[in-house]
This record gives structure tokens, C-alpha cells and sequence, in this order.
């Protein structure tokens, strides 16, 4: 067994896809590789095989890997909820909701948690590929630090630390990024990896030379500017969310809520070739479209609460008035029934608010969290649709008599999910991950309105680019020096 760990020195840095990419390579040698983040704040999630819930990058990596995701390779995740605290996951299960303060002083259990994570997936697999959070240079988190180096010296494991050079300063990165650390630290950088360059190698080249020899550190690798790559977000919103719609395409609305959960529900219909997907952040007014869709949420009456404060409510009174549709999805269609209880202060203070009414039922939020991965067919034509549900709320009343699915049997869990209005125009799922199969896309957008039917499957586009990645650093790094990193001798493993 070895550990090798990716640490960066931002956010967005390219830790996520470069583990990703490393996990494919090193699978394709024949090797059995787990890839693992001690600590994870995102409000994109997954439901992992084993039951539980992990970051959505650590699914992806997983799939990358061509191994099942279990909530080992994610112990600890951090679901924001306010600026100020977070719901804390551990082991795939939601234990406490802290505050920032309150859960630094919870690292040592979490530690714990994330170091008996560790031993498990050391000892099922050859190599395990250790993403950091953040950047390890944050002085004051170093304390209790269980993300980055905190980490990396209780198992005693290399470390690889990645730059965007898109960003500008990327050798102040690097070379600050390291004065940062302790000598101990210092030490266990193996080398330097410099993401995102567009160019001509030649003129970067001095400066590597340069970086070697002020930090005695080798480069091993420079990647290029990948465009188009079919990779899950970690959690913040894609950068080319928005689009001017053309002729013969659909305008797609979605409210970027504050604690908006699980965007890359709308990746398939961010990469339709029929649809023009548009996020609609603070301040900007819902823009004329044809369908709505209520993205999920962490805190449903808070964003039901700036969903009013913008307008929202009387724009899709408006919209459906002129012959638009709506869809909720999670937290959104607990939006679009007619309240949402939350009495004993899951998601924010003890209290109902009135929802937007356009569905006939209300939702209580509890305690014990919905978990499951789904199968099933939607009612309006027997398109097979597959997802998965994350949420606290239990939604009841009449609009459930005409679903939007019936799912496949799955322990004693409901066999029908959502809700279609009586006209037709609204409809409500729990089902994230609705729009990923082809047929189940085509069939709600051709109820949307749009008439050109031609899904892209996410799934196969999701397995050429984890084959891209692990090209390009297979092209572009010095895998002979990453394998011996893991602990494979040459080329030949």
C-alpha cells in the first residue's frame, strides 16, 4: 500500500481533477486505487454504495477509478448552512450542525474518524490518492489541521502541491506556498505540478528551471488548458453556466440560490445542444424563458425566503400564466408545495413558511435523512430514469396521486416519487441526477416545449473524459517519478 496526496495552493487550484485523472492512469496499469479527502465542505453530494453520503468529487473520482464509492473514501463532510456553520457528516451520516468555532474544537474526533477511514482503504487497495481542501498554507487552520498537512504527517505520505497558472502568480504560489509550511512539511512536498497553461512550453521553461532551483523541488509536470472536460463541479457553479439562446432552442431558468445543493443536476442540460441553460444569480431579474427549474437546496425556507425577496414568486406566477413550465427538484419542489415545516430547526430556525403553492402538499423536515440511490420510470411515457435522494424533509398530500415516477423496489422506501400538477405545468422530483438518462431528458424537455430531442449521455461523456485526463498526464507528467511516488517501480507496473 501507498498514499500519495494532491494538495494545492488555492481553491480550484486542480486538486479534484488531477486526483481524478491519477486515479484513472493508475487503474489503467492494473492497479487498485481508492481515492480519499480526510475533509470535504460542498454542497454537492452523492449517496455512496454503502448507503451513505460523500462529496459528489469523491463519486466521480471513484468512477474514475472503477471502483464503488464508499463513505470511507469522504469521512468528513461539511454542508454549509449558514456562513457560520455547517451540518458535520461523518462516516456518511449527519451528526451535528456547528458553528465554525464549535467544530474546530470537534477536528480530534473527526481526526479520528478520518484516520480509521484511512486504515480501511489502505489496507483493500494498492494505492490510495489523498485530495487536501483549500490550500495547506492557511495559517490559521493549521491548528487541529486534519485537511492538508495536519494529514499528511500522521500517515507520513508524499505530497504533490498543483498551481493554476490561468490564475497569474503562480510561482508566488508556489515558492509562498511553501515558505508557509513547516520544515517537516516542506520536506514531504515531492515536487510541483503547474495546472492550466496555454502556450508555448519555451517561454515557461526558464522560469521552471528557476522554481527548481530556488526550492530544490523538481516540476513534475505542466498540463495544458483542457476545454470542454465532463467532470462533476466539487461544489462552486460551473464557469460557463450561462448562454444566450439561439433559434430553435429552450431557455432554461435556474434561481442560483444561496445554498443551492447539487447543481450538477443540470450538467446534461448545460451540454444539450437544444438548450440554453442560464443560472440567475442576486440582484438580476428571472429573465423571460420556457421552463424554471428550482435547484435543490441546504437551507429550503431561507432560499424560499430570497426566492420572494427577488421577485421569484411573481415571476413564475407570470410564467406560468403565459404557458411556461416549472420543475422542482428537492428542496425545490418542497418550495413549490403549499408549506414547509421545519419544527424542530433542522436547516435553520424552528418555524414554517408558506410555499409557493403550486403543488398540493406540504413537507415537514426531521432528523433522519433520507439516503438511497433509485431506479424507475417516469409516468409520462416509461422513460427509465435513474437518481438518487438526499434529503430531511417528508413530503405529503394530495399532489402525490399523480407522481412524476415509479421507482423499483429498494428496502421499504416509497415506490413512487413526486408530483405532477393537475394542468400539467408544475411538476416536483427528489430525484437528483434527473435529466442524466438520455430518455428521461428527452422526455421532460419535450414536455418543456423543446422540439429537437437529442440528450447527451452524461455517463458516456463523464468516461471519455476521465480517459482525457488520464491521457494528458500520462503525456504530460513524469509518471515514472509519480509511480515511484506510489510505490510501483517503472513504467512496467
Amino acid at each position: 500500500m501507498a498514499t500519495l496526496m494532491v494538495q494545492g495552493t488555492t481553491s480550484d487550484a486542480g486538486k479534484s481533477w488531477l486526483v481524478t485523472a491519477l486515479g484513472r492512469a493508475l487503474a489503467r496499469r492494473g492497479l487498485r486505487v481508492a481515492p480519499f479527502k480526510p475533509q470535504n465542505m460542498a454542497l454537492n453530494s452523492a449517496v455512496a454504495a454503502d448507503g451513505g453520503e460523500i462529496g459528489r468529487a469523491q463519486a466521480v473520482q471513484a468512477e474514475a477509478c472503477r471502483v464503488p464509492a464508499t463513505v470511507d473514501m469522504n469521512p468528513v463532510l461539511l454542508k454549509p448552512t449558514t456562513d457560520r456553520g455547517a451540518q458535520v457528516v461523518v462516516h456518511g451520516r449527519a451528526v451535528a450542525q456547528l458553528d465554525a468555532v464549535a467544530y474546530h474544537d470537534y477536528k480530534r474526533t473527526a481526526m479520528d474518524a478520518v484516520l480509521a477511514s484511512h486504515a480501511r482503504l489502505a489496507d483493500a487497495f494498492d494505492v490510495v490518492v489523498v485530495e487536501g481542501a483549500g490550500s495547506p498554507a492557511e495559517i490559521n487552520l493549521r491548528d487541529r489541521d486534519i485537511a492538508n498537512m495536519g494529514f499528511a504527517e500522521a500517515v507520513d505520505c508524499p505530497v504533490i502541491l498543483i498551481a493554476d497558472i490561468d490564475r497569474g502568480g503562480v510561482f508566488a504560489h508556489l515558492v509562498g506556498t511553501l515558505e508557509l509550511l513547516s520544515e517537516s512539511e516542506r520536506v514531504r512536498v515531492a515536487g510541483f505540478v503547474i495546472n492550466r497553461f496555454r502556450g508555448d512550453i519555451a517561454l515557461l521553461e526558464p522560469g521552471l528551471d528557476w522554481l527548481t532551483a530556488r526550492t530544490g523541488k523538481p516540476v513534475l509536470g505542466v498540463l495544458p488548458y483542457l476545454q470542454g472536460l465532463q467532470v462533476d463541479a466539487e461544489d462552486a457553479l460551473p464557469r460557463d453556466a450561462a448562454g444566450d439562446a439561439s433559434a430553435g432552442q429552450l431557455r432554461v431558468a435556474v434561481p442560483a440560490l444561496p445554498r443551492i445543493s447539487n447543481h450538477t443536476d443540470f450538467d446534461a442540460l448545460r451540454r444539450h445542444p437544444g438548450v440554453a441553460l442560464q443560472f440567475v444569480g442576486p440582484g438580476e431579474a428571472p429573465p423571460a424563458c420556457d421552463l424554471i427549474v428550482l435547484p435543490g437546496s441546504k437551507a429550503v425556507r431561507d432560499d424560499l425566503a430570497w426566492l420572494r425577496a427577488g421577485g421569484w414568486d411573481t415571476a413564475l406566477a407570470r410564467h406560468l400564466r403565459y404557458g411556461g413550465k416549472v420543475i422542482g427538484i428537492c428542496g425545490g419542489f418542497q418550495m413549490l408545495g403549499r408549506a414547509v415545516h421545519d419544527p424542530d430547526g433542522i436547516e435553520s430556525a424552528p418555524g414554517s413558511s408558506d410555499g409557493l403553492g403550486w403543488l398540493d402538499c406540504e413537507t415537514v423536515l426531521t432528523g433522519d435523512k433520507v439516503l438511497r440511490n433509485r431506479t424507475g420510470r417516469l409516468t409520462l411515457d416509461e422513460a427509465p430514469v435513474r437518481g438518487y435522494e438526499i434529503h430531511a424533509g417528508r413530503t405529503t398530500g394530495a399532489a402525490l396521486d399523480q407522481p412524476l415516477a415509479r421507482l423499483d423496489p429498494c428496502d421499504d422506501a416509497a415506490t413512487v416519487d413526486g408530483a405532477i400538477s393537475e394542468d400539467e405545468r408544475v411538476m416536483g422530483t427528489y430525484l437528483h441526477g434527473v435529466f442524466d438518462e438520455p430518455e428521461a431528458c428527452d422526455t421532460l424537455l419535450r414536455w418543456a416545449g423543446l422540439a429537437d430531442i437529442g440528450a447527451v449521455d452524461i455517463a458516456a461523456a463523464r468516461e471519455a473524459t476521465y480517459e482525457r485526463l488520464a491521457d494528458c498526464v500520462d503525456q504530460h507528467l513524469d509518471m515514472t517519478r509519480v509511480l515511484a511516488l506510489c510505490g510501483v517501480p517503472g513504467e512496467a507496473a
